[in-house]
């Protein structure tokens, strides 16, 4: 899996992690977060390793789907990208800037959008 795709999908896992079932988070867990090889895990769980490839990939498509319905991780980023914008202009400008207050503005109706 490239760089990219690992970084999302361990993203998605931060936001979606508790709708996850038991199984599917310690799969999860095993091979995105603690870098266990599907052998490991296929050992540890005592299934094949198709098995838990199985399970991974359609984890990773719940994931997405997730994601496709609620949005949190887009919201999160559209967000991030607006405080970074603040923090550049508010080195410029005094606190109080009327561009700052609408930048705020739209921070905090963004999941309105």
């Amino acid at each position: 899996m490239d760089l990219a795709k690992n970084y999302r999908v361990n993203s998605l896992l931060e936001f979606y992690y508790p709708l996850l079932t038991k199984k599917q988070r310690e799969y999860m867990q095993c091979y995105f977060i603690d870098d266990y090889s599907l052998g490991e895990i296929s050992q540890d769980f005592k299934v094949s390793r198709q098995a838990v490839y199985d399970n991974l990939r359609r984890t990773v498509l719940i994931l997405e789907k997730y994601e496709k319905e609620l949005h949190l991780y887009k919201y999160f980023i559209a967000r991030n990208r607006l405080i970074d914008r603040m923090q550049r202009y508010t080195q410029k400008r005094y606190p109080n800037d009327k561009h700052i207050s609408s930048m705020i503005k739209k921070l905090e109706h963004i999941e309105d959008e």
